[in-house]
């Protein structure tokens, strides 16, 4: 798939809001909670125009219930994808618009994701840096597999950063 980076657009807000109103029709009274996580929840923040949500449910074993729905509704259904525990959903094919990362409310994942957004949000020269560096990659590499390969280190050393951050405030 090509890399597609865009500059930050207060759409993705509502793009999540509208999919949360999708997923609630189908998964009703399993959800816990919706999060909007990833660079399209950060203000400012370049990104692949791919909204990543993720959905917090009471029992994970319960969506795969719901697999048959889904598809139908034009998702693709991943499984787990590299994360036990995880269910991951795809919607709009090449031109992705919708990452849904479902998780039973307790978790260990779930953490990593939402303390590095929340610290994107609370630091603007992480976003200006991180930006940069996503501008960069788009420039020097097409697909999405290399793009991604090429800045596995600098969001680890981010999510890093970002976790010491919040243990030291506590």
């Amino acid at each position: 798939m090509k890399v597609r980076l865009s500059e930050y657009d207060p759409k993705w807000s509502k793009s999540f809001e509208n999919e949360c109103d999708a997923m609630r029709e189908i998964f009703g009274d399993e959800i816990v909670r919706f999060e909007h996580f990833g660079s399209t929840s950060v203000l400012g923040m370049k990104a692949k125009p791919v909204v990543d949500m993720m959905i917090l449910v009471k029992d994970i074993n319960e969506i795969d219930n719901f697999n048959d729905q889904l598809e139908l509704l034009g998702y693709d259904v991943a499984g787990e994808w590299g994360i036990e525990g995880r269910r991951l959903l795809r919607k709009g094919g090449d031109n992705r618009s919708h990452h849904i990362h479902i998780y039973q409310q307790d978790h260990p994942e779930i953490y990593r994701h939402l303390v590095m957004r929340d610290y994107l949000k609370e630091h603007s020269e992480e976003v200006k840096s991180y930006s940069d560096f996503k501008e960069k990659l788009a420039n020097k590499y097409d697909e999405t597999i290399e793009y991604s390969k090429a800045k596995k280190e600098f969001v680890s050393q981010l999510e890093q950063r970002a976790i010491q951050y919040y243990k030291d405030r506590n």
